[in-house]
């Protein structure tokens, strides 16, 4: 037992395990380490949706916002995690990003990851299969442009979250022939209701102790997730949570260098 278990720390550390900053500021959060993740190992995580998620160890978080950019919310969520230094995901709807490249610009020199949340967030499920298409690809196309001034399909940023968690076989397998990571979550503060931020923080911190670990669902267009989010950066430090950076395996050969 002992020995399986150094083995899975090793092999933890190893997945891309690296500094993802170092943070000018002593008594910060900070980013742990950085997790390549591969479609072709892990095409979709997230234990609300799919039967696995990713290999983390005990405390160990991974920060996702969805639905933005907005820039009022979504400003304040970038310097709540700068002030921590600490690097995160943020899904975008396509037509959001096109509105404001300038934030989308932001969050990539930032250091964060970007993922995709198709054009308009529609249940996927619920439109033609040559719809949904036509939904994730316009809103890759928006946020690639947003990012490299160049709207492509084939995109840079190789992480994906349906709308609603809603996917179909068909739609799942078409991602993963493209080499994107599906990405579904392993908790969340259901920020999508109307609470206080000291609501939200309780719910959450409950939420995850009784997990351990897991990938975060938040929202950044939400004004009381913005207001809760230092509250609770600082308290993954003070009852000592790691920060996990993930980034796509394809598009950051580089990231597992940083040792």
């Amino acid at each position: 037992m002992r020995l399986s278990g150094l083995i899975i720390v090793v092999w933890l550390t190893s997945i891309a395990a690296a500094k993802a900053n170092d943070c000018p500021r002593t008594g910060t959060l900070g980013t742990s380490r950085v997790l390549t993740v591969d479609a072709k190992a892990t095409p979709s995580v997230g234990l609300k949706s799919f039967a696995q998620t990713l290999p983390l160890a005990d405390k160990e978080v991974v920060l996702t916002f969805d639905d933005g950019p907005f820039p009022a919310t979504t400003s304040k969520i970038l310097a709540a995690l700068a002030r921590e230094c600490v690097r995160a995901t943020f899904f975008l709807i396509g037509r959001s990003a096109e509105a404001n490249p300038q934030i989308v610009k932001r969050i990539a020199e930032a250091g964060h990851s970007i993922g995709h949340h198709t054009w308009s967030h529609p249940v996927l499920s619920r439109i033609s299969q040559t719809a949904a298409l036509r939904e994730i690809d316009r809103g890759i196309e928006a946020d690639e442009l947003a990012l490299h001034a160049t709207a492509k399909v084939n995109a840079e940023t190789l992480f994906f979250r349906f709308p609603g968690f809603v996917s179909t076989p068909s739609l799942l397998e078409t991602l993963k022939s493209r080499g994107i990571v599906v990405f579904g979550a392993d908790l969340w503060a259901s920020d999508w209701n109307v609470m206080s931020p000291q609501q939200e923080l309780r719910l959450l911190t409950s939420r995850l102790d009784s997990a351990g670990k897991g990938i975060i669902l938040l929202h950044d267009t939400k004004q009381q997730t913005a207001n809760m989010l230092p509250a609770f950066l600082q308290y993954l430090r003070r009852n000592g949570y790691k920060v996990v950076h993930v980034v796509p395996a394809a598009a950051n050969k580089s990231a597992s260098d940083e040792k």
